[in-house]
């Protein structure tokens, strides 16, 4: 016999399922973070891939794509499709490494500090928009508590 099922024990188990599993909870938000920042990404006609490496590369400067997905936390195959679109894009170039002649080195363009200097415009608006049932205190420890478990705290 078939149980028919409420759209009220639907919305009171995951709730107590997140408070069981952090693991779960946190998978979830980021899930659901990932896909707002993908749509807030795709306004502007950069992924959030491409945003993450041009910000690299206008914050340290030239570098590998091997030290761009490392430092990233971006797959080695992904970080090549993402270079690939930002080089055909004319956003970054790929220059050999005068240190290591076997390796490249990526830099961002002129075109490439324009995009970005456009994307990260709409930075704060999306962040409050995201986060908005966190205080701002509540903001501040989130970021210190992911920035812990990720071991990039100091």
């Amino acid at each position: 016999m078939a149980t028919k099922t409420t759209d009220r024990a639907q919305t009171i188990y995951f709730p107590r399922l997140a408070g069981e599993r952090l693991d779960i909870a946190l998978c979830r938000a980021s899930a659901a973070v990932a896909r707002a920042a993908e749509t807030q990404a795709d306004e502007h006609g950069i992924g959030v891939g491409q945003h993450l490496v041009l910000k690299m590369l206008a914050a340290v400067g030239p570098c590998s794509q091997q030290t761009l997905s490392e430092e990233l936390r971006i797959d080695r195959s992904v970080m090549v499709g993402v270079c690939d679109d930002l080089e055909k894009a004319g956003h970054v170039r790929r220059e050999r490494n005068p240190a290591d002649r076997r390796a490249y080195a990526v830099t961002i363009t002129d075109s490439g500090r324009g995009l970005l200097a456009e994307a990260e415009t709409s930075v704060p608006e999306f962040l409050d928009r995201t986060f908005q049932a966190l205080t701002p205190a509540e903001r501040d420890h989130l970021t210190a508590l992911l920035g812990k478990l990720l071991n990039v705290a100091g």
